[in-house]
C-alpha cells in the first residue's frame, strides 16, 4: 500500500512539500484552509532577487526547479531592479495560483480545500491523523506543518491595528492553527525589530486601475515606478516590517510600486488620506489587505524547533516548511524548505535518512544558520531572507552569494548531490 504524507497548509511552503514528496514516491495530500492556494502567495509576486537567484538556480541543480519555471513561465517582468534590488522577476499573482493547482494535480497530489485542521491523534511521538473542524480525519505516515505563522485575527487585534481584512480571511475560513501546536510542541516567537511580538506584513496592494493612466502606463511598461515623498506624507514603519530587506530609506522617503499584476506598494501601510495627497494617487484604492490605510496582518507567532532535516523536535514523523520553519522571509524561503520537508517526510517512509542540505550551498547554510539564530533572542528579532538584510550579508561573507548559473552548478555536483530532488 502506498505510504501516505499530509501536508497541511498550502502556502508556497507546502504546495513545494506536496510536490517533493509526491516526486519521491509517496502519496501526497495538501489540506489548505481556504479554498486558494499559495496564502501570501496570492499577493507576493516578486521571485530572484538577489540572492534569491542564487537559490533559485542552486534548487534547479538539486532537482527542484519545478515551481521557479513555474512562476518564470507567469512573469510580467523580468530582470527589474527597485531599491536595494537587482534582476528581479516579477510574476502575476492572478496566474500563478492556477497554474500550481494544475501543476499539483498533474503530479497526482490530492488536493483538499476548506480543510482547516483543530485536532489531532497521536501516539507516543508518533502523529498518526490529523481532525478537520468539520469532522474528516486525514491518516498518514508522516506530516508536513506548513500552517505559517501569520494572524490568527487574535493576534492582529491584540499586537496589531485589528484585523486589517487580508487575503488569509481568517473572519470567513477561521484562523490559523498550527499542527506543531496541536501536537504539544512549544513554539518560538518572533519579535518586530522595535520590539514586540511578531512582525508586520511588509506590503500592501492598490488596485492598479485605481491610479492615474500615467503611472498605470510606467507600470505595465517598467515594472516598478518609485515616486517621492515630501516629508509631511513620509511614514516611517520600517521597524515593524516583516521583509527587513525593505528597510530602508528610500522605502520611508518613496512610495515604491511593483507590477504584479496588482500595483504592489512596498510598505506595511500607509494612510489613505494621505495617499491621496500625492499625484497620481487621487483614487487609490487598496485591494490587500482592504484596510490597508489603517494596517496589515502580524506574522511570525508561531514558529516550530526543528533540525537541520526540518523535523519538528519531539514528534518523529512530522516536518515543517514555509514560515514554519523559522524567520524566514519569502517564496524562494517557503519553497526551499518546503521541498525538503516533503522529500524528508517521504525518505522517512522509505526507510532512508534524512537529508540535510550542506552548509557548501547557501541553501543549506540559510536551514542551519536562521536555526541557530532562532535560539537566541538577538536572534529572533531579525528576519533572514535570500534577498536582503542579515542572510543575504552572510551569504556574501561565505562566498555564497554568485548569481552564476554554471558556477553554482558546479558548486551543487561538489556535494554530490545534483538531482538528489528528483529521485
Amino acid at each position: 500500500m502506498e505510504k501516505t504524507v499530509v501536508i497541511v497548509g498550502g502556502g508556497w511552503g507546502g504546495c513545494a512539500a506536496a510536490c517533493s514528496a509526491r516526486r519521491a514516491g509517496a502519496r501526497a495530500v495538501l489540506l489548505e484552509r481556504t479554498d486558494m492556494l499559495l496564502g501570501t502567495g496570492l499577493v507576493g509576486g516578486i521571485m530572484q532577487n538577489n540572492g534569491r537567484l542564487a537559490a533559485a538556480l542552486e534548487m534547479e541543480a538539486l532537482g527542484a526547479g519545478e515551481l521557479f519555471a513555474l512562476t518564470d513561465r507567469c512573469a510580467r517582468h523580468r530582470n527589474v531592479s527597485f531599491p536595494g534590488h537587482a534582476h528581479a522577476t516579477l510574476y502575476d499573482v492572478g496566474l500563478v495560483p492556477g497554474e500550481v493547482l494544475q501543476h499539483l494535480r498533474s503530479l497526482g497530489v490530492e488536493v483538499v480545500f476548506q480543510a482547516r485542521v483543530s485536532g489531532v491523534e497521536r501516539e507516543g511521538n508518533c502523529l498518526q491523523a490529523v481532525l478537520c473542524s468539520d469532522g474528516r480525519r486525514f491518516p498518514a505516515d508522516a506530516f508536513v506543518d506548513a500552517t505559517g505563522t501569520a494572524g490568527p485575527m487574535a493576534n492582529c487585534q491584540r499586537y496589531g491595528n485589528g484585523c486589517a481584512m487580508c487575503v488569509l480571511r481568517c473572519p470567513s475560513f477561521g484562523g490559523r492553527v498550527s499542527l506543531t501546536g496541536l501536537c504539544g510542541v512549544a513554539e518560538w516567537v518572533g519579535e518586530k525589530a522595535g520590539g514586540g511580538p511578531g512582525a508586520m506584513s511588509g506590503s500592501c496592494k492598490l488596485h492598479k486601475g485605481s491610479l492615474s493612466r500615467r503611472l498605470q502606463e510606467k507600470l505595465e511598461r517598467d515594472g516598478v515606478a518609485v515616486i517621492p515623498l515630501p516629508p509631511p506624507l513620509r511614514e516611517d514603519h520600517l521597524a515593524q516590517k516583516a521583509c527587513q530587506q525593505y528597510a530602508q530609506a528610500s522605502y520611508r522617503d518613496n512610495l515604491v510600486l511593483l507590477d504584479t499584476g496588482h500595483a504592489k506598494l512596498m510598505t506595511p501601510t500607509f494612510p489613505l488620506e494621505k495617499l491621496r495627497q500625492v499625484p497620481g494617487f487621487e483614487n487609490a484604492r487598496y485591494e490587500d489587505p482592504y484596510a490597508g490605510g489603517k494596517g496589515n496582518s502580524l506574522r511570525f507567532f508561531a514558529m516550530a524547533p526543528r533540525d537541520d532535516a526540518l523535523r519538528v523536535e519531539g514528534v518523529e514523523n512530522l516536518y515543517c516548511a514555509g514560515e514554519k520553519a523559522g524567520l524566514l522571509v519569502g517564496h524562494t524561503e517557503a519553497i526551499v524548505t518546503g521541498t525538503l520537508a516533503g522529500h524528508n517526510a517521504a525518505r522517512q517512509l522509505a526507510g532512508r535518512p534524512p537529508l540535510v542540505l550542506p552548509r557548501a550551498l547557501a541553501v543549506g547554510e540559510a536551514i542551519a544558520y536562521v536555526r541557530e539564530q532562532m535560539a537566541t533572542g538577538e536572534g529572533r528579532r531579525k528576519k533572514y531572507t535570500f534577498s536582503g538584510s542579515v542572510l543575504w550579508e552572510r551569504l556574501g561573507q561565505l562566498g555564497l552569494g554568485s548569481v552564476d548559473g554554471g558556477e553554482i552548478a558546479e558548486r551543487v555536483a561538489r556535494t554530490g548531490l545534483t538531482g538528489v530532488f528528483a529521485e
